[in-house]
């Protein structure tokens, strides 16, 4: 590998280990080799594909988080209102799979229990009936208690939800989706790239054990060719269904433009290895 910069190459390799930044180039060395690097192999490569990663992800994590608080509050209105009841999440008959219910309401309770957030503390001191351990004791409304729950445990939660239940497909086509199935196939895809993202894990070059399923029904522009079957795997699938559910969520939102203007500032760092096609930025999703 060439070093045009051996003083930068140190730093790096000083606060970046070599066993993360190897994944980085290992489709730079030839396959049976032992490892040898392809002619003029240059650092600088590995140090723009792995700058370009770093930033994806951020720009990533920023647009989880406003998916994952708008989830949040509409499963919040949408269940409390129509329930007319803050405790709508003890009630199993609103769930498919009473198990996956219970073990819901008590991971639920158990993350309300280990909160550090003020309004959940004083919930806890001021409730002495209070039992993070069982159904029982003085439990918070609807609109306490998930406010602190993990996006996992609300992934699951709308994944459990009657299929039938119409606050469901409400929250769906808040989402601008018509189906339901593919919210929560989009939802799941979405929670699973946050803890990637969060775990500050490697999205280069990396397929995921969770398929995008193509939408049945939607509200808004998505892609014109179809997702392959390899792609539904990669990062560009889940990428654009945050870029779907950023812009139902508010249409000013910058991600597809914060994602076009990292792509023109690393034009080396092949988006290919992400899923996304050549023509990526021709669809009607990212114009």
């Amino acid at each position: 590998m060439e070093f045009p910069d051996m003083g930068t190459a140190m730093d790096i390799l000083s606060r970046i280990s070599y066993s993360r930044l190897k994944y980085y180039w290992r489709d730079l060395t030839d396959e049976g080799s032992g490892g040898i690097f392809h002619k003029a192999t240059s650092f600088q490569i590995v140090k723009d594909r792995y700058s370009f990663d770093h930033n994806f992800r951020t720009i990533l994590f920023d647009a989880i988080e406003t998916i994952e608080v708008a989830f949040r509050a509409k499963i919040i209105n949408r269940m409390s209102q129509t329930a007319r009841n803050g405790l709508w999440y003890l009630d199993s008959s609103l769930f498919e799979d009473k198990q996956r219910h219970s073990d819901f309401v008590l991971e639920l309770k158990r993350e309300f229990n280990r909160s550090t957030e003020p309004f959940a503390k004083n919930y806890i001191t001021e409730h002495t009936d209070w039992d993070h351990k069982s159904f029982e004791g003085d439990n918070p409304d609807a609109w306490l208690i998930i406010e602190v729950a993990t996006f996992g445990t609300l992934s699951k939660m709308y994944k459990n939800l009657k299929s039938q239940l119409p606050q469901r497909s409400a929250i769906a086509n808040d989402f601008g989706l018509y189906s339901s199935k593919d919210f929560s196939n989009w939802i799941e895809v979405t929670s699973l790239l946050r803890n990637i993202v969060a775990h500050h894990s490697r999205l280069w070059n990396r397929s995921f054990g969770k398929k995008v399923s193509e939408p049945k029904g939607k509200r808004s522009t998505w892609l014109n060719v179809p997702l392959s079957e390899l792609q539904k795997k990669k990062p560009y699938a889940a990428v654009c269904v945050i870029a779907y559910l950023c812009k139902a969520v508010n249409p000013r939102h910058k991600f597809t433009e914060a994602i076009k203007e990292l792509s023109a500032k690393y034009p080396s760092v092949q988006l290919d290895k992400y899923g996304f096609p050549n023509d990526w930025e021709s669809e009607p999703l990212w114009r």
